[in-house]
């Protein structure tokens, strides 16, 4: 079970960096205290349904990737909404960062 909350832990604290979050402003925009982000993060707690909703709305992930580290069809479907919103420059650039990413394999 340690392992797993650990596991959970790096998820929930590569996005919240990668979305260019502080644990302070997790913490306002869950309502929760910052020492609670802190013990997610470095998987000392479990953390409540409740709150893995709200952490999953605003970290823009699904329950599944932060639970089990998969990408789920929804989490597929939130990247394809925003690529959806790029000019084209910028779309053929993810077409390309795509393709090269395959080709690596």
């Amino acid at each position: 079970m340690e392992d797993l909350l650990k596991a959970i832990g790096n998820r929930i604290c590569a996005r919240r960096k990668m979305l260019g979050y502080t644990q302070e402003q997790m913490s306002e925009m869950m309502d929760v205290s910052i020492q609670m982000i802190s013990n997610l993060e470095r998987g000392n707690k479990a953390i409540k349904i409740d709150n893995l909703l709200k952490l999953c709305s605003i970290l823009d992930v699904s329950t599944d990737y932060i639970l089990k580290g998969e990408h789920s069809d929804e989490d597929e479907n939130i990247l394809l909404k925003k690529i959806g919103c790029l000019s084209e420059r910028d779309y053929q650039m993810v077409v390309k960062i795509v393709d090269h990413c395959l080709e690596s394999k």
